[in-house]
């Protein structure tokens, strides 16, 4: 009788990989306060797995679909009743979740819905202000912000209560490698425009010249800013302009200024 052959180990970046894939599969997320959970039950995208609201939460909100049984409790005993972070503004109602399902960078940079606008993020770590970028990118009308699967925010009740609903409507996409992203998206047509303040272009004058072109604009964390090969993969390297010079805006801030800015191709 032959032997069998001896197995083959698998290459460890072959098992991390399949390890990531189980622990995303198995991940929750609890939204709370009553403006996220709201707009999370509305949202068909969501998978939802437990609410849990008091009753004077319930009434303020809408018909629960068909697929959520309200859980009942008591405000005095919520905090013990969910796994909230300390001092959560719940509002009396949380929602667990799975995280949302975006699709691929191509899909949403190609034929998402919105102009084709993206915002980069390279290591913003703060849930409130990627929270808040996602609103002014929703409401500038990008098509999705992109941000590394490491070193950036992940998806929490925090980030969705700043979003103040956006999250469920905005593209949030992490990805593998931002500085290989970028490039895909060179590839695609994209111009890819790095924010910093020691560029020695400005954000509207080099739009000008980019009339109906896709724009990707990439913003670092404040302090840090940006990587070396993500400032390398830019094609521009770009600032604000200041009335003055009293420092740096905060990196929400500069998202909703470039945004508004790209929106309207860079015109004063």
């Amino acid at each position: 009788m032959a032997e069998k052959p001896p197995k083959t180990r698998k290459p460890s970046w072959v098992i991390d990989k399949e390890r990531a894939r189980r622990a995303a599969a198995a991940e929750t997320v609890w939204l709370f306060g009553l403006h996220a959970v709201r707009d999370a039950l509305a949202n068909p995208r969501r998978e939802k797995l437990r609410l849990v609201v008091t009753q004077n939460a319930l009434d303020r909100l809408p018909e629960m679909p068909a697929d959520i049984v309200p859980e009942i409790t008591d405000a005095r005993v919520f905090d013990r009743a969910v796994p909230l972070p300390p001092e959560s503004v719940h509002q009396g109602a949380a929602l667990e979740v799975k995280p949302l399902q975006w699709g691929s960078l191509g899909d949403l940079a190609l034929t998402g819905a919105g102009n084709p606008l993206l915002v980069a993020l390279d290591r913003v770590t703060d849930p409130h202000n990627v929270g808040a970028i996602l609103r002014s990118a929703e409401v500038f009308g990008a098509r999705a912000v992109i941000a590394p699967s490491r070193h950036s925010a992940p998806e929490t009740g925090a980030l969705a209560k700043t979003a103040s609903g956006a999250l469920e409507r905005q593209p949030y996409l992490r990805v593998g490698n931002l500085a290989d992203a970028l490039v895909e998206l060179q590839g695609m047509g994209y111009v890819v425009l790095g924010l910093d303040g020691t560029g020695t272009e400005t954000l509207p004058d080099v739009l000008r010249d980019l009339p109906g072109r896709a724009i990707c604009l990439v913003l670092g964390a404040e302090g840090p800013g940006l990587r070396q090969r993500t400032r390398e993969t830019c094609d521009h390297i770009l600032r604000i302009p200041f009335a003055a010079d009293f420092g740096s805006l905060n990196v929400s801030n500069a998202a909703a200024i470039a945004l508004y800015v790209a929106s309207r191709g860079g015109e004063r």
